[in-house]
């Protein structure tokens, strides 16, 4: 276990859950501000990605402006190979499971991989699933998003990739989309294995945040919340605090180890 993954791990075990920042290298233009604003607001790490975004010069210059401003990790969310970028802490080494397209699954790890060590990168194995609409990382992956009516698939899903290896499963309802994953879900997902979740997608206030750890989410990420608002100090907070909220209602509590 790498150094930044051993931080996600501790802090999750200290605080009951984390928040992470998403970072579109292709879409923000503000990035120094909103870096300052998450930190101050009590976000735990930042991650750079879009489901759009395809020039490795992009996640360069984003990363540099994230690191001007802030000490807390950074890790690449991929979309593809291009993604692959210096200057990060750590890379999710992630398969996207419900693919319909063998690259998203296993094709883009391979040929990436190499350069990530290359890079210096520290690699974290992730289980990426993605459900209900999907949005635009639905459309771009190729996936067959996982039916929020049907938990059971999300269910299997994770314990497939607990028993394949993966050390986080993160539940995706997708960029751009108004409803996040279903507190259900998250619970059956959560009852059934001992790796951290990571759900993003749709969380735009602190009753959702709430509701979303409170159901068992260890890491709640936030992204299109950002570019939609000038006030992203108080929004982050709203959220943030309602995550906090949720620890004392978690269901499936308990602490991760190295």
């Amino acid at each position: 276990m790498g150094k930044t993954e051993k931080y996600l791990y501790d802090a999750i075990s200290k605080n009951g859950f984390i928040h992470i920042t998403l970072i579109d290298p292709e879409k923000m233009d503000r990035i120094e501000d909103v870096v300052e604003a998450a930190e101050a607001a009590g976000s735990s790490a930042f991650m750079v990605g879009g489901s759009t975004s395809h020039k490795t010069s992009d996640y360069e210059r984003a990363i540099a402006k994230i690191k001007s401003k802030s000490s807390l990790p950074v890790i690449i969310f991929p979309s593809n190979v291009a993604s692959i970028a210096r200057g990060a802490d750590a890379i999710w080494f992630m398969s996207l499971l419900n693919s319909m397209n063998p690259y998203y699954i296993i094709g883009a790890q391979v040929l990436g991989i190499k350069t990530i060590r290359e890079f210096g990168l520290e690699a974290i194995p992730m289980a990426y699933l993605i459900l209900g609409a999907g949005g635009a990382a639905g459309y771009v992956g190729d996936a067959k998003p996982i039916p929020f009516e049907i938990p059971e698939l999300a269910v299997g899903y994770a314990m497939a990739a607990e028993a394949l290896g993966f050390r986080f499963v993160y539940l995706e309802a997708g960029s751009g989309v108004k409803t996040h994953v279903p507190e259900r879900v998250i619970s059956m997902v959560r009852k059934s294995v001992s790796i951290p979740i990571i759900v993003g997608g749709g969380i735009r206030d602190g009753s959702a945040a709430e509701s979303i750890v409170a159901s068992g989410a260890d890491i709640i990420v936030t992204g299109d919340i950002l570019e939609e608002t000038s006030e992203v100090k108080d929004k982050l907070s709203e959220i943030i605090e309602g995550g906090r909220r949720g620890v004392s209602k978690k269901e499936g509590k308990g602490s991760y180890c190295c």
